[in-house]
């Protein structure tokens, strides 16, 4: 009976911290006309990088509804930034293929304690350079069909750039968090932070083509103003619709 019991209080607690969490829905839409990326000049490994078709990926725009691929969204905990209760790490493993001569994922987002996996499909050698500020740096040679596993124990101030100095045009970038409050937009242009607490939140977006801070925003249309590239959003229970977020092309660089 006292184990029905236990079980029965656990389950509760369970269900009424789901239903406090609340999840962060935003849009990113491009201002500006539809690109083609410029193709990659193939200097190395040309009789198997070259057949890839590969292109600049530093913005990638949904030709049919302009989305923002790779919008970073995440729970800003630094100078001025939210007071969050400690978050337990949870010891994943995120794999950066070098994978048909890029990376892939172009972003990867990790919990401090968790593992990066770096591996190579590819029948041609590669690098990893990670330049990290906070944890150990890793400049790694992965031959083809092989693999190396990377400890990141610490987290990150910024996402932290990767390149292959074999190859290099290849980038990635790796953002490491004390927390699991983030998010990276789709093809769509769409981005979900899920089981966030409830209250007011400070954010951070981070986009690779920026040029300069993202100061004056449009939120649905209407103007505003944020602050080196984070803004205050009031989070409560259940799905929390920021609606759209449109970024013209020269805050992006083009």
């Amino acid at each position: 009976m006292l184990r029905r019991t236990l079980l029965t209080a656990v389950a509760a607690l369970a269900t009424t911290t789901a239903a406090t969490a609340g999840d962060l829905k935003i849009h990113f839409e491009y201002d500006g006309a539809v690109f083609q990326p410029p193709a990659i000049d193939v200097t190395k490994d040309a009789q198997f990088c070259g057949k890839h078709d590969l292109t600049d990926e530093s913005l990638i725009v949904n030709p049919k509804n302009k989305g923002i691929k790779n919008v970073v969204v995440y729970v800003y905990t630094g100078r001025g930034g939210s007071d969050i209760e400690e978050v337990d790490p949870v010891n994943n493993t995120h794999t950066l293929a070098n994978k048909n001569c890029r990376f892939d994922p172009r972003i990867v987002t990790m919990q401090a304690g968790d593992t990066l996996k770096v591996t190579n499909p590819d029948p041609v050698g590669h690098n990893a350079n990670l330049n990290f500020l906070r944890n150990d740096a890793a400049n790694l040679m992965v031959p083809a069909n092989s693999f190396k596993n990377v400890q990141v124990p610490q987290p990150e101030p910024a996402p932290i750039p990767v390149e292959c100095n074999i190859h290099p045009w290849m980038k990635a970038y790796v953002l490491v968090l004390e927390h699991p409050y983030v998010g990276v937009s789709d093809e769509n242009g769409d981005l979900v932070i899920k089981d966030l607490p409830e209250g007011e939140l400070s954010f951070r977006i981070w986009v690779e083509a920026a040029d300069g801070a993202l100061s004056t925003v449009k939120v649905n249309g209407e103007s505003e103003r944020w602050s080196r590239n984070k803004f205050e959003y009031e989070v409560e229970a259940g799905v929390n619709d920021m609606g759209t977020v449109t970024l013209t092309a020269d805050q992006l660089g083009r």
